[in-house]
Order: structure tokens, then C-alpha cells, then sequence
């Protein structure tokens, strides 16, 4: 996104630093992240909208050459550069190749490290540093490829995630929960919500304990009703309490708390079906932290 920008290579570099240094990683079957077949981007994402993303890039390239800008703006706080479609598309590719290896048998769940981050993406365009949403994505796959008829998505990020609202929306196939600052970025996710998204907006200096009180009380009622047959959790970390990029007071303790309780809803009535990728978390120490956090619970280290 251009020197600065919280949305950095370094998120990845710290995950995976921490990750080793805590000796996690030796105990985690990591796999490199194909590019998602364009055909199932579009699975989730109008057909000109994905054209115009990658018309944008082959522009970016040319431009380049001719002595141009090395970033093109596709919103205020959101820019691609010539390695961003390929980035994109392994993004989502991670969360179908991930699908695919929980719905074989090969694993239970899996934790997909990938940026850019997807949440904020809609039907027909990017947003919010997120150029494809590759949850939504991965449900449209699980749904369509592996006649899943129940597909239920958990969203932690300390923002709404109106990219995948906007794609899933009125879908009786798809139940998504999520918890979020509000009033804050993007501004939605408050007015009148489609049946199928359960919407819980939190005011800023919400704490973990009052979290864990409406996963309790609204998320897990709702997700035992809707006995999803895969669960995906849109894994953003940047409500943690020393996150600049929100004001949510949560921690690593609090990340595996919910972690856990979806994992019980996934044993029940998933066969233990996850698939989690990486949103948000902007302070390098505490995304670190919660990740793996979120993966010791995740692979029951």
C-alpha cells in the first residue's frame, strides 16, 4: 500500500517470527498459498469489477515503465501496486485450497496467514485495504463445489465486515456473527440487517468480558440453532486493547476464549470444520500474540 501504511509486509513477518520463536510453527503443517482460479473470485465478486482490477494493474505496469507512480488508489485509504493482484488472488487462493483440505479429511482446520485482508470487499469493489473477500469466497466454494447446505462465518475484526454482508446477505444458506466498534469505520452493519446476519455493534472501550458475554448470549444461541456444516472466522485482531486502529479492549486471552467456544460448536456440528483467515491487526506485537493465541487453540497446542 505504499511506505507507512498499517496494511504492511511486516504483519506477516512478525506472525511468522513469533510463531517460530514460540515454537508453534514446528508443530503446524504449513503449506504455500495457490492463486485462486478467477473463476471462483467471481464466485463472490461481479465479473467487472475483478476485470477492473486487474485492467487497473496491467495500466500500473505500463505506466511504470513509461516512468509513472508505482501505486494506483482504488479509495482514500487503499492502494494496489503491481504485485497486488497475484497477493489478492493467493489471499483467497489460501482459503480455498484451505476449504478443500478441511472438506478431504487431510485436516480439521486451518489458519490462513494472508494479507491483503478480504472483509471489507463487496460485490463490486474494493475497499478498506481488502481487494477480494476471500471468506465470502471460500463460503460460495464450500457451498457450490461441496453442496455444503449450511455454512456459518465468525467475524472478530474491531470492524464490520460489510463486504461480506453485502455478498451474503438474504442468503438462508449463510449465518454470519459478528461483534464490532461502532460508531466507527466503515459506518454500517447498524440498519436493518439482512435475517441471516447477526450484527452486534459494541461502543469503543468495550472490554473482553463484556465480549465474551454476547458470544455467549447471542452468538453461540444462534450458531447452535443454525447447525452450520463448516464454520469460517474472518480473523481480524485489531480490536486488541493496544491496536491504534480501534478502541476495543480485547486480548490474546480473549481471542482464545472465542476461539474456543466456536471450536465447540465446530465439534458438534462441523466435524470440526474451520477455515480462519487473517483481517485486521495492526500493532505488530499483539497481532502476533493473538494469532498464535488463536492457532494454539485452533490445532489444541
Amino acid at each position: 500500500m505504499g511506505a507507512g501504511h498499517p496494511e504492511c509486509p511486516e504483519r506477516l513477518d512478525a506472525i511468522e517470527d513469533w510463531l517460530l520463536a514460540t515454537g508453534v510453527k514446528d508443530a503446524l503443517d504449513c503449506r504455500e498459498a495457490p492463486q485462486a482460479p478467477v473463476g471462483d473470485i467471481e464466485l463472490a465478486h461481479d465479473r467487472m469489477m475483478v476485470a477492473g482490477l486487474r485492467g487497473l494493474t496491467d495500466q500500473l505496469t505500463d505506466d511504470i515503465q513509461a516512468g509513472g507512480p508505482a501505486y494506483a488508489a482504488v479509495d482514500p485509504d487503499t492502494s494496489l501496486n503491481v504485485h497486488t493482484w497475484n497477493a489478492a488472488l493467493r489471499a483467497a487462493g489460501a482459503v480455498l485450497a484451505a476449504t478443500d483440505s478441511v472438506m478431504a479429511g487431510e485436516v480439521h482446520n486451518a489458519f490462513c496467514a494472508v494479507r491483503p485482508p478480504g472483509h471489507h470487499a463487496c460485490r463490486d469493489k474494493a475497499m478498506g485495504f481488502c481487494f477480494f473477500n476471500s471468506v465470502a469466497i471460500g463460503v460460495r466454494h464450500a457451498l457450490k463445489r461441496h453442496s455444503l447446505r449450511r455454512v456459518a462465518i465468525v467475524d472478530f475484526d474491531v470492524h464490520h465486515g460489510n463486504g461480506t454482508e453485502d455478498i451474503l446477505k438474504g442468503d438462508d444458506r449463510v449465518l454470519m456473527v459478528s461483534f464490532f466498534q461502532h460508531p466507527f469505520y466503515p459506518h454500517s452493519g447498524t440498519s436493518h440487517p439482512a435475517a441471516n446476519m447477526l450484527n452486534l455493534p459494541v461502543p469503543a472501550y468495550t472490554k473482553g468480558m463484556a465480549v465474551r458475554e454476547l458470544v455467549e448470549t447471542y452468538w453461540i444461541p444462534r450458531l447452535e440453532a443454525f447447525k452450520p456444516e463448516m464454520i469460517f472466522i474472518s480473523a481480524g485482531f485489531d480490536a486488541h486493547r493496544d491496536d491504534d486502529m480501534g478502541q476495543m479492549g480485547l486480548l490474546e486471552q480473549d481471542y482464545a476464549w472465542i476461539t474456543s467456544r466456536i471450536k465447540d460448536v465446530a465439534r458438534r456440528h462441523s466435524k470440526g470444520r474451520i477455515v480462519s483467515s487473517l483481517e485486521g491487526g495492526y500493532n505488530l506485537h499483539a497481532l502476533a500474540r493473538s494469532v498464535e493465541a488463536h492457532i494454539r487453540v485452533l490445532a489444541d497446542l
